[in-house]
Parts: structure tokens; sequence; C-alpha cells
């Protein structure tokens, strides 16, 4: 039809117009010109849309999928490849990542150890999150900071962002989590999250950090700021200076109540793949650093930290009441807490 229209157009446009009324013929020639210009380019943009929508819009985006990494069948589950809402991965987009939680309790040496473990080129563990009340106060929000922190979208100072090759938090017990455990440990499970469980085995010793923490809140030794962990030698003398009084009376219930939780969380969380570390054997034996990274499956690296120990030497002279203690704990199997049991 488009044919027949431009052959009229040219038939018209070799007709004699009559010499009486040249302009109105002229004016029917072009009316017929633009009819089927318009006609002919309507056409032209059907076909072209059809062909667009056929050979474009129809077809899906395949993205390249990452190579299957060379690791047994039972580690599969804890293999992932996160996506982050807040940045591209770029060329590491392929590199596994592993998810893990360090579970403790305050003052048992989780703070270094965190520091070691961020020492390391390829680990990220953002610290004590849930020591924000309102990010454990439901296991919908518990899920919600969780699925945050293991899809690489929570940013602090110890995120390696792009090249993450293990990332978690450090979460005390106290924090929910024996609260809201059966939950938890479905998520770690079905998520594939590691646990490392990380305990004092003296607890006495555990009891005056926490006693002497307690105290420097209020009374902020080091130039009215609060400092839980030092970096200097001439901090870690200030702040150790303070000795507490610890109530003999309630001490072997107190010490009982810490082992029943530690007990609590060991059974709770027995399904999950998990480690249990010692504070003092950590320091005693290096080799324990390199079993963690094992058991994260990241390179080995020499970890390092800053953090200086404020609480050494003998417990006779970090205690005002050491005869007192001593009475106490003499003939229980807590004995083994007045000695000194590490260096460092």
């Amino acid at each position: 039809m488009a044919d027949d229209l431009c052959s009229f157009t040219k038939d018209v446009f070799i007709t004699k117009a009559p010499k009486k009324s040249p302009l109105v013929l002229r004016m029917i020639v072009l009316v017929f010109a633009m009819v089927c210009g318009v006609y002919i380019c309507s056409i032209c943009v059907k076909q072209i849309s059809t062909r667009s929508k056929a050979g474009f819009l129809n077809i899906p985006v395949i993205q390249k999928a990452c190579p299957e990494p060379n690791i047994e069948p039972w580690e599969i589950p804890y293999v992932h490849h996160p996506k982050p809402k807040t940045y591209s991965r770029a060329e590491c987009a392929c590199n596994p990542v592993r998810y893990f939680a360090i579970l403790s309790m305050q003052r048992s040496g989780s703070g270094w150890f965190e520091t070691l473990l961020n020492n390391h080129t390829n680990v990220s563990s953002n610290g004590e999150i849930f020591s924000v009340k309102v990010r454990r106060s439901n296991i919908s929000t518990i899920v919600e900071t969780l699925d945050k922190i293991y899809n690489l979208d929570w940013l602090s100072s110890a995120s390696k962002n792009e090249c993450t090759a293990a990332v978690g938090l450090k979460w005390m017990l106290n924090q929910g989590l024996m609260q809201h455990h059966t939950e938890i440990v479905e998520y770690f499970n079905t998520r594939g999250v590691s646990i490392i469980f990380l305990f004092r085995r003296n607890l006495l010793r555990r009891m005056i950090s926490v006693l002497a923490n307690l105290y420097d809140r209020d009374a902020k030794l080091l130039n009215g700021t609060h400092k839980s962990h030092v970096h200097s030698p001439h901090e870690a003398d200030i702040l150790a200076k303070y000795k507490p009084t610890i109530n003999a009376t309630l001490l072997i219930p107190n010490l009982k109540q810490v082992e029943e939780t530690t007990a609590k969380a060991l059974e709770y969380f027995n399904s999950t793949r998990h480690i249990i570390l010692y504070y003092e054997d950590v320091v005693k034996n290096h080799t324990k650093l390199a079993d963690v990274q094992d058991f994260l499956k990241v390179p080995h690296r020499e970890l390092k930290s800053r953090q200086v120990k404020i609480h050494k030497g003998s417990l006779s002279q970090q205690v005002e009441n050491w005869d007192d203690l001593k009475k106490v704990i003499k003939g229980t199997h807590y004995e083994s807490f007045l000695q000194a049991d590490y260096r460092k």
C-alpha cells in the first residue's frame, strides 16, 4: 500500500496543473506527500520497535558464575559469596567469605583477641555490636543486624570490604545470646556461621578485671576518660593501681555462676561448627592463633596487637583482701586460681 501511495504521489507531481489555480493543486500535492511520508515512517517505526523487543528486551542478562571452589564437601555450607548493597566487591566478587562469631564474656581477653584477628589482612571482626541494646531488643532486630554484617554492609574501622575472606563480630553471652539461643543456633546453622568460643580459665583474675573496669567507669582515672583497653604501659600502670575488695562470702557462688553460664553456652551451641579457646592458652602458646586461622580457612599471618595488659603479676598484689580470699578458696577446686598461670 505504501508503494501505491508513493506511485500516486509521483503521478500527481507530473500532472500539469491548470493555469487558473496552481496554488490549489500545489496544496493537494503537498498534503498527499505528507500523508505518504507519515504513513511510511509509522510502518518503519513499528518494524524497528518489534525487532528491538525481540532482539534485546527478551534476552536475559547472564552473569558470569564464580568457579567452583576447591574444597571438601562438608565445607560448602560455610563458603559464601555475599553481594553488598552499599558497594561492589569488584575483582574480589568470587573470593569466598567465611562467617564467624566470637562468643565470650566481658573481661575474658576478647578485646585483645579481636585486635589480633583484625591484624590479619583478610579478616574483619566488627566489635561488640550487640552492646547496643536496641540491636538485641528482639530476634527480628538481631537477625536484621546479623544479615547486614554477613552481607558485608556493616561498615566499621575493621571492615576490609572488597577482599574480606572472613567476617564476623564479638558477642557477649549476656547480650541476648543466651535469651534467644534457639533462634540464633538455627540462624548460625542455616547461614553457615562458625563459632569461636573464648573463655578464661582463671575466673578469679577475670573477676578482678571486671570489678576494676566497673570502678573506672565512674572514676575515669585516665585524665577523666574511661578506657577498657589501653595501648601504653603508663596507662596500664595507672589503671592497675586500683585494687578492688572482693566479697569473700559471695566469691564461690559467683565463680560457680560463671562456670554454669559457660557450660550452658557450650551446650546450647554444641550443634554448630565451633572451636573452644582459653585466653591463657592463646597467651602462652601462639600456635593457637595458627589454629584459629586454619579454622577460618585464611592464610597464615603473624598477628600482633597494640593492646597492653593491665593486671599482671601476682594476684596478691591486685586485691585488697587477699588473705580473706585465700581462706575461702583453699581446699576447693578453685584453689589453682591463686597461682600465677601465665605470663604476658
